[in-house]
């Protein structure tokens, strides 16, 4: 399935703020049903009335299709950074290649 970036309105600030497709791709494998309805800031706001930590959520270029995307840390060291689609990708290549080093030794 594809996912492109949609842009929502938030409903405490009214302020659009764009639902990423890596965002899109994280809540279809999560199961999740209900689509954001803060934007991040208001959700910060939201879980620091609650007493919850705030994550850290930066605006990365993915190292593989250079599309937009968020990850929930601060990229460090240069190492390069992956939307969800090729996150995945890379892994299940890197399990594949894995499998069939271990049925050859």
């Amino acid at each position: 399935m594809h996912f492109e970036d949609k842009t929502l309105t938030c409903k405490e600030c009214s302020d659009p703020f764009t639902w990423s497709a890596g965002e899109q791709q994280f809540y279809k494998e999560k199961d999740l049903i209900n689509i954001p309805a803060r934007c991040p800031r208001c959700r910060g706001q939201r879980k620091a009335k609650l007493g919850l930590p705030e994550r850290t959520i930066t605006e990365v270029v993915c190292a593989e299709c250079n599309q937009k995307t968020t990850v929930p840390f601060i990229p460090r060291n240069g190492n390069p950074v992956y939307c969800s689609a090729c996150f995945e990708g890379l892994k299940r290549q890197k399990d594949t290649t894995e499998q069939a080093s271990t049925a050859q030794g």
